[in-house]
């Protein structure tokens, strides 16, 4: 099946209603809001340098557009004056069923660890699917990596900087969002910035999967599905 390109703009478009407030963490959806002025951007490279901290350098990372067989997410803390953020990038990725995941670390100490009881979270990952966590992440240029083989949605969070909105992503697949555990359940024992951070990541795959199932007509009953 073939996937249809999804530009950054059109992402945008789709999340550009979502309220952060209150997150004093991973704020990357907000500095989304705006895209750069002039000039256009490849799909492949689109948004790289309007994350805070990253600068004008590519850094390779793919804008979320369709499966595929390997993906890479930089984690960071983007410190400017008067704040520091803490980041997963992309906060979305997607990869095939049986693709990898390899998560980067570009500094700060932070971990990329699966919302699964077996890491004393709540179960936002697909059933029947094993825990996974990279552990503490210190060293500049770190790396972790996880295969995915279930087709689902999974969330998955920094440890020491949950409660900042340190959260973030992987679609595996083509999965039903209606069947799918993270979409559909809300943490009883999270605070409102964590619950309002999944809301965020919800509403983006939703849109994501959405958008390339409409544009490529096959019509999809999880294509257009927006309720939780």
């Amino acid at each position: 099946m073939s996937h249809p390109q999804l530009t950054r703009r059109k992402l945008l478009e789709g999340t550009a209603g979502l309220s952060v407030a209150g997150l004093a963490g991973c704020l990357g959806a907000s500095s989304e809001a705006s895209p750069p002025a002039g000039g256009t951007q490849s799909d492949e490279h689109a948004g790289e340098d309007d994350q805070p901290g990253h600068g004008d350098e590519a850094h390779g990372h793919d804008t979320v557009s369709e499966p595929r067989a390997s993906r890479e997410v930089e984690v960071n803390t983007a410190r400017s004056e008067g704040s520091t953020e803490y980041h997963f990038d992309p906060h979305v990725t997607w990869v095939e069923p049986g693709g990898t995941v390899t998560w980067t670390l570009e500094s700060g100490t932070h971990t990329a660890t699966a919302y699964h009881p077996g890491n004393d979270q709540p179960r936002l990952v697909p059933e029947g699917t094993a825990a996974w966590d990279s552990g503490t992440m210190s060293e500049e240029g770190e790396t972790f990596e996880h295969t995915f083989e279930t087709e689902g949605v999974y969330h998955y969070l920094c440890t020491p900087h949950e409660q900042f909105g340190m959260m973030a992503t992987v679609i595996v697949g083509e999965p039903h969002l209606e069947d799918q555990q993270a979409l559909q359940m809300m943490p009883d024992d999270k605070p409102e910035e964590v619950h309002g951070k999944l809301e965020e990541l919800n509403t983006m795959v939703r849109e994501i999967m959405g958008a390339g199932h409409e544009d490529d007509g096959h019509g999809h009953d999880d294509g257009t599905h927006t309720e939780a």
